[in-house]
């Protein structure tokens, strides 16, 4: 198995995150020997969405203004339909997600995640993947939409719902451990 024993990773992450695509990825991580952070906007406890309905309540490790992209390795955006559209809608998230995505550190986003990833403005060209009513948007982007459970896009992986968690869980884990991506 891969080892991430030396690495830190930032979850960012809003109320109503999709409970799975945040508890998965967590745990695939740790496993593999990562530090993980779920980081907000909001201190204390956030709630998850659990398919159809509130899930259960995860402690924050860090709000988003007392952290930086630096501090970092990885970047992993979990999906619900809630968090992202929060997220996207918020200047201090969207610089960070940008700094990753600039500096080539791995980013993983999975289902409704890619959201925030259109309001950087840098996916243009990307190969990607996401819930399919996001396809649209991101081929507006500039992205190229493919259905596929998982895409490796120069470090950015990209996966569409839940039922493609253990191929997003291990693709995420082998790009976080190749580390920095240089463009193409």
């Amino acid at each position: 198995m891969t080892s991430l024993s030396n690495r830190k990773v930032v979850i960012l992450t809003e109320e109503g995150f999709e409970q799975v695509e945040l508890t998965s990825p967590k745990e695939a991580l740790e496993a593999a020997g990562a530090t993980v952070h779920v980081v907000s906007p909001h201190t204390g406890k956030i709630k998850a969405w659990d398919k159809t309905n509130w899930g259960i309540e995860v402690e924050v490790d860090r709000e988003l203004s007392e952290v930086s992209p630096d501090d970092y390795d990885a970047l992993v955006l979990p999906g619900g339909v809630l968090n992202p559209d929060k997220l996207r809608q918020n200047k201090e998230a969207i610089a960070f997600v940008s700094a990753f995505l600039d500096e080539g550190k791995p980013v993983a986003a999975i289902c409704h995640g890619p959201q925030i990833l259109i309001e950087t403005d840098m996916i243009r060209g990307r190969k990607m993947t996401s819930y399919p009513s996001l396809q649209t948007d991101l081929k507006n982007a500039g992205a190229e939409w493919v259905d596929e459970e998982v895409v490796v896009d120069n470090g950015l992986v990209t996966s569409r719902t839940p039922a493609d968690l253990e191929a997003f869980n291990r693709r995420t884990i082998e790009e976080i451990a190749i580390g920095i991506h240089d463009e193409a």
